[in-house]
């Protein structure tokens, strides 16, 4: 079973699969495919970290798709030129990481060649697709047209002899991403294995003519990416970290990205009966959205590139620090801003204790516009084996290379520059990610790959699908289309960082009463349209590990599928 956020790239990883391809191949798949079939979500040159589940070991790995900042990043740049900001542009290009991310899950985990689970995105880069409303409608946005019609490859990419994007329905070609991919195929083809020959393709793109090519262009555009930067760089394997949840254990990336939110989360509602509420009553919202506003301070004042910052995994994920932030929700009134990030140093192992982190109270409300986001991939094997990930980078915010096809990822939007923050820009250091793959896990039960775009939003999409699979029993589609709610009231990760204290939005199917409520309660709800792509778009699949039986799930508010047998 495959769940993805295109039918096209559900569609190619059912063709691998039945071709005999496990999990990882029909996953790397689909997600090239996206890269192809949604360049408004998702590209090449973008980010993928991504968790694999090996039903052999019971063993669950993560690969950090996510590039670093050039070493000779200059963050006084920024400062001097744009108070601080970190705009649209050259200067925020990050390493590309998501070929190297889909190659390390494929030599590590796959059982096929790169030119067999390409050969699905060559076809639609090369030969083309129909356009779906969704990717018609975010070409539209005239924020972003500024971008695309600025830079001569993105305008070639997406803009008709008129100046004007594609209409939904209208066939979309890429066939500089199709020579490029048939470029990396050519490097395998003298491989004398399929390892060696996946690692020629690595090599290809980031230490041949292909690194040269992407770094020219980013120097010629007054970039920092240098050849050494490319050469140096490959997606670390890594262990996943995770928490027990009512006797599941629920797997993220760690804290380079903020997939540890949801761990977090779900340690501080284990204290509450779920269960006992009503899933779409004002007492359940209340509760999601307070402690989500507890974990995503944690956030802010924690998480950042483990390899630069010390980052007290253990202590944030430990049940006694949950039981110490539960006690700060009130059940009869809402917390109106970010709260104060809690001391997760009195409950880690680090031999170093610190102080609490940065307070909420120097924060003041900020508005601004963040780009578009990302799409997702999940896939479960006949054996077993799941598969999850969440590329993303679209081709609108950063400049695509021309002759090429892909943008450089635009990732470092995700930094901050102000040098106190856990995130803040330095050479080598990677930004703090949103897009974060999620993992199930039940001794003998089941294996449960998911996850969903949706930038800040994504931790509390996912928080609010597990609640429903795991506390309400509800089926992986129910919960998928089950109403949602997402907080604002903290600093979004990408630039300028809007920060809404107190803003609550939910989707307006939950009935005037549930949004009077939560006003009630001292939320400052703003109602979303009665469904919206705004509000994630979570895929899912479910294998009974005892009967063998898959069950997908695929979110009706973007152009999500899911396909199996």
């Amino acid at each position: 079973m495959v769940s993805s956020g295109h039918y096209l790239a559900s569609a190619a990883a059912a063709r691998i699969l039945e071709r005999g391809g496990n999990a990882t191949d029909a996953g790397v798949a689909a997600g090239l495919c996206l890269n192809v079939v949604q360049p408004d979500l998702t590209n090449l040159g973008g980010v993928a970290p991504i968790c694999v589940f090996q039903a052999g070991t019971r063993l669950v790995s993560t690969i950090s798709g996510l590039g670093t900042w050039p070493e000779s990043v200059n963050v006084e740049f920024f400062r001097r030129e744009h108070g601080g900001r970190i705009p649209a542009g050259i200067h925020r290009t990050v390493v590309p990481a998501a070929i190297g991310a889909w190659l390390v899950a494929l030599e590590e985990f796959g059982s096929l060649s790169f030119a067999e689970v390409v050969e699905p995105a060559i076809e639609l880069a090369t030969y083309g697709f129909a356009v779906s409303a969704v990717m018609s409608d975010s070409l539209c946005v005239p924020e972003d047209l500024v971008n695309v019609r600025s830079w001569p490859g993105n305008a070639s990419l997406f803009l008709d002899a008129d100046g004007n994007p594609p209409e939904e329905g209208s066939l979309f070609e890429q066939p500089d991403l199709g020579r490029l991919l048939e470029r990396l195929v050519d490097a395998e083809r003298n491989s004398n294995s399929r390892v060696s020959g996946i690692r020629a393709v690595y090599d290809e793109f980031y230490r041949g003519a292909i690194a040269e090519e992407i770094v020219d262009f980013v120097v010629r555009s007054g970039g920092w990416l240098s050849f050494g930067d490319m050469a140096n760089f490959r997606p670390a394997v890594e262990p996943a970290i995770s928490t027990s949840y009512r006797g599941y254990q629920v797997y993220s990336c760690g804290a380079w990205c903020q997939g540890p939110v949801v761990l977090e989360t779900l340690n501080i509602l284990e204290g509450f009966d779920i269960a006992a509420l009503n899933p779409r009553g004002v007492e359940y919202y209340h509760l999601v959205i307070e402690a989500l506003k507890l974990a995503f301070s944690d956030r802010e004042a924690y998480f950042g590139d483990p390899d630069f910052v010390t980052v007290p995994l253990d202590g944030l994920l430990s049940k006694e620090y949950a039981h110490n932030r539960r006690s700060e929700i009130s059940e009869s009134r809402a917390i109106p801003f970010m709260p104060l990030a809690g001391n997760p140093w009195k409950f880690s192992a680090e031999s170093l204790y610190k102080e609490a982190g940065a307070a909420a109270a120097s924060l003041s409300a900020q508005t601004g516009r963040v780009e578009p986001d990302t799409s997702y991939v999940c896939v479960v094997d006949s054996d077993g084996n799941a598969f999850s990930a969440t590329p993303s980078d679209p081709a609108t915010i950063s400049p695509v290379v021309e002759g090429l096809g892909i943008c450089v990822s635009g990732r470092g939007m995700q930094s901050w520059t102000d040098p106190r923050h856990p995130s803040s820009i330095e050479p080598g250091k990677r930004p703090r990610l949103t897009p974060s793959p999620g993992l199930v896990v039940s001794s003998g039960e089941f294996v449960m790959p998911y996850g969903t775009p949706g930038l800040d939003v994504q931790p509390q999409a996912m928080v609010q699908f597990l609640l429903g699979v795991l506390d309400f029993e509800f089926d992986i589609q129910e919960s998928i289309e089950s109403p949602r709610a997402a907080s604002y009231s903290f600093p979004l990760s990408s630039d300028p960082h809007p920060y809404e204290p107190g803003k609550l939005r939910i989707e307006s199917r939950v009935g005037n009463e549930v949004v009077e409520g939560l006003r009630s309660l001292g939320h400052d709800v703003e109602p979303w349209p009665e469904w919206t792509g705004v509000a994630g778009s979570v895929s899912a699949v479910l294998r009974n590990q005892v009967t063998g039986r898959v069950r997908g799930g695929a979110d009706p508010r973007r152009v999500a599928y899911a396909t199996g047998w």
